[in-house]
C-alpha cells in the first residue's frame, strides 16, 4: 500500500506544475488525502468490513469534499487535481495513471426502483489507463473509457469512448481521434482533457452540411442551365419553314379577298 502511495505522490508531482515538493503534496493536497482515505477504506471493504469501510470513506468525504466509495477499484498513479466535488461510485473501475479534475462524477444511471435487484451489479463506468477527465465532466452508466482517452471539461459521456479518443460536449461527441497505431498512452498530457486546438464537433458537422448544400446548389444550377438550353432548342424557329408558311398565308389571304 505504501508503494502505491509513493506512486500516487509521484503522479501529483508529474502532472501538477504547482506542486513544489512531495511534502507539500502529502500535507496540502486534498486529492491525495482522498486517495489515502479511499485506500484504507477499500482495505477493510475487501475484507468484508463493509460498515467500517463506509465510515472511513465518509470521514474522508467530510475532510476533503471528495466522495470515493470503498467498493470502487482504483489503480496506482491516480491523481485528483483540486478535487472538490468529485464523486466515484461503488462499481467504478479506474486504471493506472488516471487524472480527474474537480466536479467529476463517475456515476450510475440505474433507476431508483428495485434497488435490491441492482446490488452487486455493474452500474458505474470503467476508465482505462492514462485517461484524463476534465472538470465538471459526467461519465454515467456502465460504459468504458478506453486507454489514453480524454473527456473534455463539462462533457456528459453516455457511450463507450474508444482508446486514444477525445470527446467533448453534451452528450459527448468525438472531437479528435488518433489511429490505433498512434494511440500512445504516453501522449503529451492534456490538462482538463482538452487541447488548445481541438475542433468543435458540432461546428464540424455544420461545416460539412454547408459544403453539401453548396454542392447541391451548384448541381441544381447546372441542371437548370441544361434544361433551359434544351427548351430553347425545342422552340427554335426554322427560317425555311417560316418562309414557306408566309407564302402559304399570302395565297390564302388572296383567295379570301377574291
Amino acid at each position: 500500500m505504501f508503494k502505491t502511495f509513493r506512486e500516487d505522490i509521484a503522479a501529483c508531482m508529474a502532472r501538477d506544475p504547482a506542486a513544489r515538493s512531495k511534502l507539500e503534496v502529502i500535507l496540502a493536497y486534498p486529492g491525495f488525502h482522498a486517495v489515502v482515505w479511499y485506500r484504507f477504506s477499500s482495505w477493510f471493504w475487501k475484507r468484508k468490513f463493509f460498515l467500517l469501510g463506509r465510515i472511513i470513506s465518509h470521514i474522508g468525504r467530510m475532510l476533503t469534499g471528495i466522495e470515493i466509495h470503498p467498493g470502487a477499484t482504483i489503480g496506482k498513479g491516480f491523481f485528483i487535481d483540486h478535487g472538490l466535488g468529485v464523486v466515484i461510485g461503488e462499481t467504478a473501475e479506474i486504471g493506472e495513471n488516471v487524472t480527474l479534475y474537480h466536479d467529476v462524477t463517475l456515476g450510475g444511471i440505474s433507476p431508483s426502483e428495485n434497488s435490491d435487484s441492482q446490488r452487486l451489479q455493474k452500474r458505474h463506468p470503467t476508465l482505462g489507463d492514462d485517461v484524463i477527465v476534465g472538470s465538471g465532466a459526467q461519465i454515467l452508466g456502465p460504459i468504458t473509457i478506453g486507454n489514453g482517452a480524454r473527456v473534455g471539461a463539462n462533457s456528459v459521456a453516455l457511450l463507450d469512448v474508444a482508446p486514444g479518443t477525445t470527446v467533448v460536449g453534451i452528450p459527448a461527441k468525438v472531437a479528435k481521434s488518433r489511429h490505433n497505431e498512434d494511440a500512445n498512452p504516453k501522449a503529451p498530457f492534456a490538462p482538463y482533457g482538452t487541447e488548445a486546438d481541438i475542433p468543435d464537433p458540432v461546428q464540424r458537422v455544420i461545416d460539412a452540411l454547408l459544403d453539401k448544400v453548396q454542392g447541391l446548389s451548384m448541381q441544381v444550377e447546372v441542371l437548370e442551365r441544361r434544361l433551359g438550353e434544351e427548351n430553347k432548342g425545342e422552340w427554335k424557329i426554322d427560317t425555311a419553314y417560316d418562309d414557306a408558311d408566309d407564302d402559304g398565308d399570302d395565297s390564302v389571304c388572296s383567295d379570301r379577298n377574291n
